[in-house]
């Protein structure tokens, strides 16, 4: 199974572009910072991954502010020509 769920803000937004197929697709850079478990002990993480939402979701995302949090869902992809990993964006919660 490839879901993601991340609690998260943007941090840079992109353009939008459109696909081959003529759909929106908005590039996104997400930043995360949380504490977690790890083998018994509290563990600070703090990420930045990219992200991309294609069709209905872009205006949903675009909707958002610079310091809005909210919870992301999708799943990892490669990113074009395979470096990297990008996280597609299915869903928002705000």
């Amino acid at each position: 199974m490839n879901h993601l769920v991340l609690h998260a803000r943007i941090l840079e937004l992109a353009a939008v572009r459109y696909t081959p197929a003529g759909l929106p697709a908005l590039d996104v850079m997400l930043t995360h910072e949380s504490q977690v478990e790890e083998a018994g002990a509290r563990r600070k993480v703090a990420l930045e991954i990219k992200a991309v939402a294609v069709g209905e979701i872009v205006k949903r995302v675009q909707a958002l502010g610079l310091t809005d949090h909210a919870v992301f869902t999708g799943f990892l992809s490669a990113q074009r020509q395979g470096r990297g990993t990008v996280f597609h964006i299915t869903g928002l919660e705000h």
